[in-house]
Parts: structure tokens; sequence; C-alpha cells
């Protein structure tokens, strides 16, 4: 069978359970980055090696697993990440928030030297991605799972990035001891309290790690609150903090900032209008 037909027919099969344009991104990403293919009209032969890999990554695409776990590998501002079952698969609303530190970054009168530290880095998408940009700033990311740190490491590496790495528990005060002070703090914490887990994808509630995405449904800002707290000790004078949130916590958010003295509190809404990023100020 050629390229043609095999794309065509691969996209048939996911439009079963993905809408038409969904489908068409997913192929695309799957013939692009695992077999190197760009023209989906060729009539050239699809291999029977191909083939055989193909099959599989239809079969556990259909079982709702994401194609960005499956290659093992997620487009991130403009960089490959390594990605398991250990780490959130990098998303664009935080590539939103990567721009809006970066454009904050430019603000300052002394743009090199800074400090910045990203808490519950995964990936390391967030991190690394500000060292890509800044590569004279220094750049410090906190995770509390030995895993994702190994996945954080691997990309620090292959993405030659020298990043300060930390195995510590945000929310265990004796943590903080011995951490410096930041510049700039930056987090994109679990706030999807269980309640709403139900508003969720399947395949994200199925295969994305729920330590990274879910809160107690009695304290949905405990991440959040803890972060703030640490940046009121940690964060050097006219420094920021910057927060991720979904549309339905922000404005809690911003005030329970205020509550805790926090100054220039700016809420900021994504490219599809929704409260997203929260930038302030102690």
């Amino acid at each position: 069978m050629n390229i043609k037909d095999t794309y065509q027919n691969f996209t048939k099969k996911l439009q079963t359970i993905q809408s038409e344009g969904e489908a068409n991104a997913i192929a695309r990403i799957v013939f692009e980055d695992a077999f190197k293919l760009y023209d989906f009209t060729s009539e050239q032969e699809f291999s029977s090696g191909n083939q055989s890999r193909l099959e599989e990554i239809i079969t556990r695409l259909l079982q709702n697993e994401p194609v960005q776990y499956i290659l093992g590998e997620a487009d991130f501002y403009g960089y490959k990440f390594k990605v398991n079952e250990h780490v959130l698969i990098p998303r664009q609303d935080t590539e939103e928030l990567v721009f809006y530190v970066k454009n904050t970054v430019r603000s300052f009168v002394k743009k090199d030297g800074i400090t910045l530290l990203d808490i519950g880095t995964g990936s390391g998408c967030i991190p690394i991605t500000l060292k890509k940009l800044f590569p004279k700033n220094n750049v410090h990311a906190l995770e509390v799972s030995e895993d994702a740190l190994i996945i954080a490491k691997t990309n620090a590496a292959s993405l030659e990035t020298d990043i300060v790495f930390y195995h510590k528990n945000i929310l265990e005060k004796k943590d903080w001891e011995n951490l410096p002070n930041f510049d700039i703090i930056v987090s994109n914490p679990p706030y999807i309290p269980y309640r709403e887990a139900h508003l969720m994808p399947e395949n994200v509630k199925q295969f994305e790690p729920h330590l990274a995405l879910f809160i107690e449904d009695d304290n949905p800002l405990l991440f959040y609150e803890i972060i703030a707290d640490f940046a009121k000790e940690k964060l050097n004078k006219d420094g920021y903090l910057f927060f991720e949130t979904n549309e339905f916590n922000a404005k809690d958010v911003v005030k329970m900032l205020r509550n805790k003295t926090f100054t220039s509190v700016v809420l900021e809404q994504d490219m599809e209008g929704k409260d997203r990023m929260i930038r302030a100020q102690f």
C-alpha cells in the first residue's frame, strides 16, 4: 500500500474516536515524527516494517492513549521533549505562560543574572525553555517525583541546558531550607479538584499522572497557598510570582494572593479567552 492510502486509512480509523480535525492532527504527528514522512499524497510504497509499527500505534491510540506517550515525545515552544506516563504532556496553555514570563523578564532592568525557579517541573518544559530563551540567567527546577525528575534531567541534557534540579516536596516547609532566593518563581501546580475529574478528557484521566493533575476537593488552592507562602520567604525584592490556573479557580487565586498582601496581581486570559495566568509581586 502506498503512503497516500495508508495515511487516509489511518485517519479514518482515528475518526471512530476523534473529530476529523483531531484525527488529522494526530495522523500528521505520527507520520512526521514516527516515520519522517511529510508528503501524505505520495504514491511511494509504505514499507511493511513501517506498517507493523503503524498497527501498534493505532491499537494504542484506539485505547485512548495519548500520541505523545506512544511516540515518547511532545512538542513545546519549538522544542522536542521526552515524555512518559510520569509527566504531564506539555500543553499550549503552558507555552502561553512561558511567553508571559519571557515578556516580563525582558522588562527587567537587569536582564542577565536573573534567578528563576519552576515548582513542580514535570518534564522540565518550563525551566528548559526559559533557559533556552535566556541562557545567561540561572534556572532552577523543583519536583517531588523522582521518576519525573529523571525525564526532566534527560530533557535538560538533550537540549543542552544547565538547570539546577531539586528533589523536594514544596508542601513540606523543611524542604525549603537551603534553597536560595529567586527573582522569578513559576508554577503550574495540581489544581483540578477530584469533583471536576468528570470534565477531563478520558485519555487524560486514564494515562496522565494524577499526582500532577488533581487536588483534594476540600482544599483546591492548597498548592497555590503554599507556593505563595514560599514566595513570601524566597522572592527577591521586585521579583515576580507566576501561576498557571484554570478558569474555575483563577479569581480565587487572585483573591488569595491579595489577602496574603501580594501587590500588582494581574490575571491574564489565554488565546481562548479563559482565565489562565496570574502574575504578582511581594
